[in-house]
């Protein structure tokens, strides 16, 4: 399988077996490619997502409903200090996170990403668990979407009830996800610049609340954080809270690499997206939860209860002028949480159809509508989420709040994941004398991913505390573990039912599915090095 380096010149070259030669497409039916080594098995989507869509869907995907809403949960049950250490201390660990999956993902660009990576570079049952519950992580987060819709629109007194908003959205996500990734791509764009813009504007007025101009007209400082029980509210308990909480809202970033299978020129745009998007990402979230903390007192009316959840911006907003402003940022909101239910929906489409590619999954998920689109995958993963935010009959709040820890659990196992499968990675290529060519380096391995590994660990172990005390409620211990017999069932159940062994470094598989840089990538690198190019570059790193 021919394999694509990078000069020291930024040039691109192509490389087959050492030799340098011109690129040319081949069939990916046919049963084996000219060198005599197996045909691509998984890169079958349409490389149709452009570097502009892909890199605002990389921020997007990551702001919006755990931002949003997921902090007041934050704000209520740990206080302003614990909310800002949590979501800081979760934020480096996505930060190493996506440097080890970018590593990959730029080498083999494809729809399963790291779960198809777990699959062949640690064992195969793991990579069937992991892309099961991530697939299931990404229906629930669709379903929470749909719930945090509803409580969002709670905030304007309207005769519609929530669930019809959200059965009418939950239409029209199908629809944009099963014409054509382009459709996708183009909603999530604008939708994601608007929340991009939305959080700028948020900043910018959290400092002026802040320092006076609020409806009250008086400094706030740092008052907040020292009324009642805070910084540090509900004690070791209230602390570990906020970790699933800041999980679930930093789940997503990962998930971006599940484009590489319909991103244009993946070795280059995925580099540029884990490099560019993580300041903004962590800007956009330590300064959005220090400007919460400090402008929004934690013991707030209605923060976050069994049947309601306000989000802490929309009370920014009020604090900033009259009734009006409340309504703008929360019908702003209202597009974020459709943006963040498109994202989810789209992460685990593709993760149905990676299933059926690798025969974890009935073949009828792999097939492609006449734009290769996995409609199927499409119709059943949107069917799982519809079950989920069918359920609020229960309380939208209590849902809600039971779906945040479900996936911000499934989030951190995910992480681990590609933290193990990033060292096995790196130390099957030594031995096989391929480190050369990875075209994206981790410049933190190996302590980081070893680094992001442990403290996952942690996090998952210590973060139910309340769960247990001050007394033993079942529901929350259910919302915290549950997760974690599960994957270990399905990985071991697989294990046995497949017999399936972890590869040594020398058999390990680092040749199928290898991206081949394409005639159109090379003429897309000589466009950009021309004045125009170097202008559009400079707005897309700024857009």
């Amino acid at each position: 399988m021919a394999t694509a380096s990078r000069s020291d010149s930024e040039d691109v070259h192509v490389i087959n077996h050492g030799r340098d030669k011109d690129l040319e497409d081949a069939p990916l039916e046919s049963a084996f490619t000219t060198d005599g080594h197996p045909p691509i098995i998984a890169d079958k989507l349409a490389r149709k997502l452009t570097a502009r869509q892909v890199q605002m869907i990389a921020i997007g995907g990551t702001i919006g409903t755990g931002l949003f809403l997921g902090t007041g949960k934050s704000l209520a049950t740990g206080g302003p200090a614990s909310m800002l250490i949590g979501y800081a201390i979760v934020g480096g660990i996505v930060m190493l996170t996506m440097l080890a999956l970018g590593e990959m993902a730029a080498f083999v660009p494809i729809a399963g990403s790291f779960c198809t990576f777990a699959g062949r570079y640690v064992d195969d049952g793991l990579g069937f668990a992991l892309t099961w519950n991530y697939w299931f992580n990404d229906a629930t987060s669709t379903a929470a979407d749909l719930v945090a819709l509803q409580l969002v629109f709670a905030y304007w007194d309207t005769s519609m009830p929530g669930w019809g908003l959200s059965l009418i959205f939950w239409v029209l996500l199908i629809l944009a996800n099963i014409i054509t990734v382009k459709a996708y791509g183009e909603l999530e764009y604008w939708l994601s610049l608007l929340k991009v813009i939305t959080i700028t504007i948020f900043i910018i007025l959290g400092v002026v609340v802040n320092c006076g101009g609020n409806n009250q007209h008086q400094y706030l400082g740092a008052h907040n954080w020292y009324i009642g029980d805070a910084p540090f509210v509900g004690g070791i308990g209230g602390f570990a809270s906020v970790f699933v909480t800041a999980s679930f809202a930093y789940g997503g970033t990962e998930s971006i690499a599940i484009t590489a299978g319909e991103t244009k020129n993946p070795t280059k745009n995925l580099p540029r997206v884990v490099k560019n998007v993580f300041w903004r990402i962590l800007l956009f979230y330590i300064l959005s939860v220090l400007l919460i903390g400090l402008n929004v007192p934690y013991n707030y009316p209605g923060l976050s209860t069994k049947s309601s959840s306000t989000s802490p911006f929309t009370i920014v907003f009020q604090m900033a002028g009259a009734k009006a402003a409340g309504s703008f940022i929360n019908a702003v909101i209202l597009t974020s949480v459709i943006s963040a239910g498109n994202h989810a929906l789209f992460a685990g489409t593709r993760l149905l159809y990676s299933l059926s590619v690798d025969n974890h999954a009935p073949k009828v998920f792999g097939k492609l509508n006449r734009n290769k689109v996995p409609w199927v995958a499409v119709l059943a993963t949107s069917l799982i989420s519809g079950l989920c935010f069918g359920a609020s009959f229960i309380g939208a709040g209590t849902l809600w709040n039971w779906l945040q820890d479900l996936v911000g659990v499934s989030n951190q196992l995910a992480w681990i994941a590609i933290g193990v499968t990033s060292i096995r990675f790196r130390g099957a290529l030594a031995v096989q004398n391929k480190t050369h060519l990875l075209l994206f380096k981790n410049w933190t391995y190996p302590w980081g991913p070893w680094l992001s590994v442990i403290l996952n660990i942690v996090l998952v172990l210590v973060q139910g505390w309340n769960s247990f005390s001050p007394k033993f409620q079942a529901v929350n211990f259910v919302s915290y573990y549950i997760e974690l017999p599960v994957m270990a069932v399905m990985w071991l159940g697989w294990k046995a039912w497949k017999r399936t062994k972890v590869p040594t470094y020398a058999e390990m598989d680092l040749e199928t599915d290898v991206y081949v840089v394409s005639q159109e990538d090379l003429l897309e690198a000589e466009r950009e090095k021309s004045a125009r190019g170097k202008v559009e570059s400079v707005l897309r790193w700024i857009f």
